[in-house]
Parts: C-alpha cells; structure tokens; sequence
C-alpha cells in the first residue's frame, strides 16, 4: 500500500535543492573558515586540524559513474555504520566519508575495498576521471566515455593508490564537441570529433523536422534553408563553416552526423582551472586523430600512458603537466611524445585570437 506523503514534503521538493548548511557535518559546521592545516595520513586518508583543536578525517574510495539505486543504499549503509551517516560525492564523483573516530578509518578501508570501491585519490595521484554520458543515454556520443574512462582508469590505476606522481593529474573525457562534461581545462582530455559535414536525408527532412528550429540550432550558422519543389522543403549545409558539432541531429533526425569511417577521438594536453602558480589555461590539441575501438581503446590508453610516464620522469615536483610543458616548450614535449606536427594544430577560428602564440620565441633543444 503506497504510503500517504505530507504537504509539506512536496513543500520542500518544490522550493528546489535544500540549504547546504543543514546537512554539514557539525565539525564542519562549528570550525567553517577557521582551519589550522590538513595532512595527508596515507593514501585516501586526509587529516583535517581546525583552530580549535577539533579533528575531522576525510576517507576517500572510488566509485562507478553510473550508480544504481543498490550501490548508493551499499554507501549509505558504510556512512550509517562508520561515519555517523555522514557522506559526500566529490565534484570528479568519487564518495568521501567524514569521520571523528580514528579508530574507525581502517575497519571503514577493508569494509570498502571488500566491496569494491578502492581507497585511494588523495594528495599527488591520479583523480576520478570525469566523463559525459556516453552511449547509454546520449544519442550524438561518438565514443562511450565510460567505457573509455574505465579502461583509462585500468591502465593508470597504481597512480590511484600511490601519491608519487609530480602532482595531481585529472582527465577528462567528451563523447562530442558539446561537450556537457565541461572538459576543457584538463591536464589530458580526450574529445570525440565528427570529421565530415551531417549527410542531409531529404526524405526525413522535409516529413518530420522544423527546418527555422534546426536552422536556428547550428552554431556556426552552417545551414540554410533549400527548396526541393511545390510545398516542399529541405536543409542545405555549408561545409566549411560546419565544425561537426552534432546539434542539427539533436533537433533533426535527417541531419545523419554519424559516420564509422571518419568519428575519432582527439586528444589534448596541459589545462587547469586553479590559478596558483600559473594562470588556468586551456587544454591544447596534440592528437588530432586516434582511431575508436571500443570496448578498451587500446590506441587511447596506449598515447594515455605515454604522456603520464614522460611526465613522470622529466616534470618538477609540484608541477603539473601544462606548466612542465611550458617551462620545456612545446617544441620539445612534441619531440619527447615522438608527436608530428601538422595542420590541425593551427588553430584558424575567428575568435581564438587571445590563444595564438605572438611571440618569435621558440624553445629548441
């Protein structure tokens, strides 16, 4: 029998998210603002010391992208049991409980690695890869993003555990230009591209879509509207404005942007968003094309792997992969990558003029 549900809950659903506040841990709450340091006690474990003495621990562990209703009731029921119910999803999506009792850390660690969700991501390591949805519920996904992050996830996983990287590493994956997993700013991500213009059915076009919306849908201004005969319309598409973004599909089905031959993935390098040290940078392209082979992208995780171990070896201690390549130069991350330069990373758009390199100055060896 379905249970009645008060007036008041349907209040509070409907006034949107609740106040962060009421749901901060009371240490959290009594010390906001008022933090002595933090130390990182072992992989996964963080140690968190306010002015007034109070001790708080944070215990990190990876967990699937895509969580089913069991998997998030399995930790609850950890948080319930160890850190007095009180648990927190990281913004790169990994779980992270909040404990007072030090004695709890360890039994909490076996708990969760026994239930398959590793400890580790603190400090200098490897951090959850963000993702966008891929196949499972997108419908302009040129590669499954989940997919690749876990086969990504596989390849670097010791760097999870162990803190010994130069600094932290984060990547991030798009299944399309769109890009809703908003990646650009990355130490690697890696981007689907569409390499050819959509096909347009005409058929399917002129029965089934509203040509001003789907018009009004392209970015680049790359379709115009074309007469096929008496009452009878279709979209024409401008080639070398269109960048192959996928939004006409999204609004029309007859906007065919799939194409097995062409779809690549494309990889790019050296972004961050925080500001110390360096300013936040953009990821910049050094792949423009590496052939999609799902289910483990072999060719990806290989170039993946390549890029981390070249900087682990020649990067500064606290450096991150951006800011070691701009101290070595380009020209040499290029050469040590065994990486060919071409066309494609010369950027032409109108209005990327900000990015372009003004200066003669090169960094040759």
């Amino acid at each position: 029998m379905a249970q009645k549900v008060s007036k008041d809950y349907w209040s509070k659903i409907m006034r949107g998210p609740p106040y962060y506040g009421d749901m901060l841990h009371p240490i959290l709450k009594k010390n906001y603002g008022k933090w002595k340091y933090h130390e990182h006690v072992k992989p996964g474990v963080v140690k968190y010391v306010a002015e007034s003495g109070d001790v708080l621990y944070t215990v990190k562990a990876a967990i699937p992208k895509i969580l089913s209703v069991d998997t998030v009731r399995v930790l609850c029921d950890i948080a319930d049991k160890y850190s007095d119910g009180y648990l927190k999803f990281t913004s790169r999506h990994a779980a992270q409980f909040l404990i007072t009792d030090e004695s709890k850390i360890d039994p909490l660690i076996d708990e969760l690695e026994s239930k398959g969700f590793p400890v580790g991501g603190t400090g200098k390591s490897f951090k959850p890869i963000i993702h966008t949805i891929g196949w499972n519920h997108c419908h302009t996904a040129i590669y499954d993003a989940p997919g690749l992050a876990k086969a990504i996830s596989d390849e670097l996983f010791e760097y999870w555990k162990k803190p010994d990287l130069p600094a932290k590493l984060k990547i991030a994956l798009a299944c399309c230009l769109n890009m809703c997993g908003a990646i650009h700013c990355s130490d690697i991500a890696i981007v689907g591209l569409h390499r050819t213009p959509p096909v347009v059915d005409d058929e399917i076009v002129s029965k089934f879509c509203e040509i001003p919306s789907t018009i009004a849908g392209c970015p680049t201004f790359a379709l115009k509207p074309k007469v096929l005969g008496p009452g009878k319309r279709s979209i024409e598409v401008d080639p070398k404005k269109c960048m192959g973004c996928g939004n006409c599909y999204s609004v029309c089905p007859g906007m065919k942007i799939f194409n097995p031959k062409y779809d690549c993935l494309s990889i790019w390098v050296g972004g961050k968003i925080p500001d110390s040290k360096t300013p936040p940078k953009f990821s910049r392209l050094i792949i423009p094309y590496v052939p999609n082979n799902p289910p483990r992208w072999p060719e990806v995780t290989e170039i993946v792997k390549k890029i981390v171990d070249l900087w682990r070896k020649h990067a500064r201690p606290d450096e991150r992969i951006g800011e070691w390549i701009e101290r070595i130069g380009w020209e040499r991350f290029f050469k040590l990558a065994g990486l060919e330069f071409t066309e494609k990373h010369i950027d032409t758009y109108l209005f990327s003029v900000r990015d372009f390199r003004s200066s003669t100055q090169f960094k040759w060896e």
